[in-house]
């Protein structure tokens, strides 16, 4: 894989303070094309987290995992899409109706800026999750079964891509082709600390089981040198 290529495949999460977030894109966009803002940052600071990181340069991945009645989420996804972001998250289990919505939404507030719409991308079940927790929801499915199902729905429902963690990949794509765009949280590699994630992997066995997007924020921000962290994650990317 080009250099370049690797770049555009790593997004950072940048779940800390503003002035952090953008003194560490500063320092990792040499390896990281895309920003992910997340609801902590987005919650204390909103719009304008988006507008500081994009004058930086980077591509603006809003992961607010939007879950609620159809029109809030259209609403919500309109707004989205006139920001001007790359990419924005909504819970697949939400249902048709809403993921729906979030689809006219984004195609609505693209059209009024003149933009192209932000790929939608339908989180399916969360990272953080394992078979004991989804048991404990009501779920007697299991991750991929889960995963597999409200897959096919977001699809259905016209999002582009799903997220999902990199054990499910390999499986979604036997089923469902290149088409969707896949994005998996949760990568570490085999001597970090895995935190509150359940399901986790290596950039390598990401990019080899399919994925198109790999999020990394604490491997990097929490790391004793995050530029150094950035290169290696990128080097791992690049080298696959």
């Amino acid at each position: 894989m080009s250099p370049a290529s690797a770049r555009d495949r790593l997004a950072i999460a940048l779940d800390v303070s503003l002035a952090e977030a953008e003194q560490l894109y500063e320092r990792v966009s040499p390896y990281f094309a895309t920003a992910k803002i997340g609801l902590s940052l987005f919650v204390e600071h909103g719009p304008r987290a988006v507008e500081r990181l994009q004058r930086l340069g980077a591509n603006i991945f809003l992961d607010l995992k939007l879950h609620d009645i159809p029109n809030t989420v259209e609403l919500a996804a309109r707004r989205c899409a006139e920001m001007a972001v790359s990419y924005f998250t909504v819970h697949a289990q939400g249902g048709a109706a809403m993921l729906r919505a979030a689809r006219s939404g984004a195609l609505q507030g693209a059209a009024q800026r003149g933009l192209n719409p932000p790929k939608l991308l339908a989180v399916n079940v969360l990272t953080s999750l394992s078979d004991k927790d989804l048991r404990a929801t009501g779920h007697a499915s299991s991750p991929v079964e889960l995963t597999l199902q409200l897959a096919q729905l977001a699809l259905d429902c016209g999002a582009d891509g799903l997220v999902c963690s990199a054990q499910e990949v390999a499986r979604l794509r036997s089923v469902f082709g290149s088409q969707p765009l896949l994005c998996t949280p949760g990568i570490r590699f085999a001597a970090d600390a895995q935190g509150d994630q359940q399901r986790v992997a290596t950039p390598q066995e990401a990019v080899r089981s399919g994925a198109d997007l790999l999020v990394v924020g604490r491997p990097v921000y929490a790391a004793a040198d995050p530029l150094e962290a950035a290169r290696l994650l990128w080097a791992a990317v690049s080298d696959t």
